[in-house]
């Protein structure tokens, strides 16, 4: 069984999974901490905020869509919190310990930085303002969460990617839906209002993706935890949303 940072990578590199009985060594153990730490609260926040949005969509179909979506989100925060429990999180005070309703001001510009005092992807400190802009966020913030949980799904550390593959597929009709309701925004209101967000969103959430010449990718895929490269994953996303902003006939920002 794996244990110390030359054994697992020796395992990792052998194509084998880490299962929940191996020995992890502590720089393993705080990685796959810190991954499924990431996940929870971006998906604790996610959903606070998004909960806010309900009660401004225009139709009782789209508030149950979004009510359905803010629900699915916090089970999924569960899941992995489940299994942050096995390494010493205890669920009810973690949730009561962050305020994750907490934004910034729309108008701060956080690029790439962490704030705040836990771990949730930076976008997440920025307010949505209205229906259309939620939709537009989740739009794009959809697909990029997608492109993200995929490498998560194919990690070395078997319990987080096995459950994540299950998220993973909920994720995709989250994103789904938010492409929708930009189609449904833009027709209904014209495209005005949307382009604005689109405009405020697209750089924020590609920020999410992280340094394009961060130090730290080979570790992770040494650890087996990543794939791609920040860059990597930032052309995927810019690929999959310039089909969805035609869709909207919406356009790139200008220098994004």
């Amino acid at each position: 069984m794996p244990g110390s940072d030359t054994e697992i990578l020796k395992a990792i590199k052998e194509g084998r999974r880490i299962g929940a009985d191996d020995a992890l060594s502590p720089a393993y153990r705080g990685e796959i901490v810190r991954l499924m730490t990431i996940f929870v609260d971006t998906e604790l926040a996610w959903a606070a905020g998004y909960a806010d949005m309900i009660n401004q969509a225009p139709g009782m179909r789209e508030r149950v869509v979004a009510a359905h979506i803010v629900a699915e989100k916090l089970d999924h925060a569960q899941r992995v919190m489940d299994l942050l429990e096995g390494f010493g999180v205890k669920p009810e005070l973690y949730v009561r310990s962050h305020a994750w309703t907490a934004r910034l001001d729309r108008n701060v510009d956080l690029g790439t930085r962490q704030v705040g005092d836990d771990k949730r992807l930076n976008v997440l400190y920025y307010p949505m303002e209205g229906w259309t802009d939620s939709v537009v966020m989740n739009g794009l913030f959809g697909a990029a969460t997608v492109i993200h949980l995929n490498e998560v799904a194919t990690c070395s550390y078997a319990p987080l990617a096995d459950v994540m593959a299950g998220i993973l597929e909920r994720e995709k009709e989250h994103a789904a839906a938010a492409v929708k309701g930009m189609v449904q925004a833009a027709e209904r209101a014209g495209t005005a209002a949307a382009q604005a967000s689109v405009a405020y969103w697209f750089p924020r959430i590609a920020a999410t993706f992280g340094r394009l010449d961060s130090k730290r990718y080979a570790q992770y895929r040494d650890l087996g935890l990543r794939q791609g490269t920040n860059a990597d994953l930032l052309t995927q996303w810019e690929n999959d949303v310039a089909p969805i902003l035609s869709e909207c006939g919406l356009v790139r920002p200008a220098g994004a």
